[in-house]
């Protein structure tokens, strides 16, 4: 390094000192740090306020890929709660969820126990950020989406929790059991009853699953009436 250089740095190093100590007398505009933005906590926040932050989040790298980030949609006082395992392509390019193919076959199951998305339930994702390829999210994922689903959890007071899929429930409930196994059991998110069916994907694969679906759909209404 050269004299004159090493001169600079070593005046730099002693002003700062000096400008800590409060002892330093000359142009601060040299020493000015611009301080650290800091987030509001998650439980200070409303549902609007959470899908700001859910739009501007880089937790994980999910963020780096994404067109649009999915917060979630619909009553914010509903009595029930739909939760899928993340964004696809369609909710990707719209920032909505459920908005695609297996989004608007999902709306036909609704109105067939006569909910609507406007009034009667709030719907989002473990991930709010679209995975490559749709792929399942990494545990460091969901782990760092998590918080924003559980303030969401807090504020709607569901009476009753509907969990898409595996990965879905997996997530929220911390299991490790099959779909099939998990939707024979009862099952609650900190005293809210939870029903698990199959992710509307999968069912549109597979239309065998109708049947089934149709039998947890039945469960959502009988503990949404009370029962």
């Amino acid at each position: 390094m050269h004299d004159e250089s090493l001169k600079e740095l070593y005046t730099l190093s002693d002003n700062l000192h000096r400008h800590l100590d409060g002892n330093y007398e000359g142009d601060n505009r040299s020493l000015h740090f611009k301080p650290l933005k800091r987030e509001a906590p998650l439980e200070s926040l409303d549902l609007d306020q959470i899908a700001k932050n859910i739009e501007v989040c880089t937790k994980c790298n999910l963020a780096q890929q994404r067109t649009k980030s999915v917060p979630g949609e619909g009553s914010h006082s509903g009595p029930l709660l739909v939760v899928g395992e993340g964004p696809g392509r369609d909710e990707d390019r719209t920032g909505r969820p459920f908005v695609g193919q297996a989004g608007n076959y999902f709306e036909t199951w609704m109105k067939a126990i006569n909910l609507s998305r406007e009034k009667d339930f709030f719907i989002t994702n473990i991930v709010k950020c679209r995975p490559p390829q749709n792929r399942d999210p990494y545990p460091e994922e969901v782990a760092a989406c998590l918080p924003y689903l559980e303030r969401q959890v807090e504020l709607i007071k569901p009476k009753v929790i509907l969990c898409l899929g595996r990965v879905a429930a997996h997530s929220l409930l911390g299991l490790t059991d099959s779909l099939g196994s998990l939707r024979q059991g009862e099952h609650d998110y900190q005293g809210i009853p939870v029903v698990i069916t199959y992710h509307p994907a999968a069912v549109l694969r597979n239309l065998s699953l109708r049947a089934p679906v149709w039998e947890d759909l039945k469960k959502v209404t009988h503990l949404l009436s009370g029962g």
